[in-house]
């Protein structure tokens, strides 16, 4: 899955073959179905960040636009219904 491990007190080498066939066999005998499947779930964790930089290009001032966005798009303008 691309995990990595980031503590300083993390092993230094590669993780020995009988270890995973162990865990599959703990793993099997406390979560394992009937058909021999493993069910396994994981939680996705996504964090991004940004920071602002002089260097970036700014936002222009609002209403300081050359053309409706509708004329751009060549659609017919629709007002939002109350």
């Amino acid at each position: 899955m691309g995990e990595g491990n980031a503590l300083s007190q993390r092993l230094k080498h590669l993780s020995p073959r009988a270890l995973f066939a162990q865990t599959e066999a703990i793993y099997q005998e406390h979560f394992g179905l009937p058909n021999g499947k493993l069910p396994a779930t994981f939680e996705l964790v996504c964090l991004t960040g940004w920071s602002p930089s002089d260097s970036q290009q700014q936002p222009l001032r609002p209403g300081s636009a050359k053309m409706r966005l509708s004329e751009a798009l060549k659609v017919p303008e629709t007002k939002l219904p109350d």
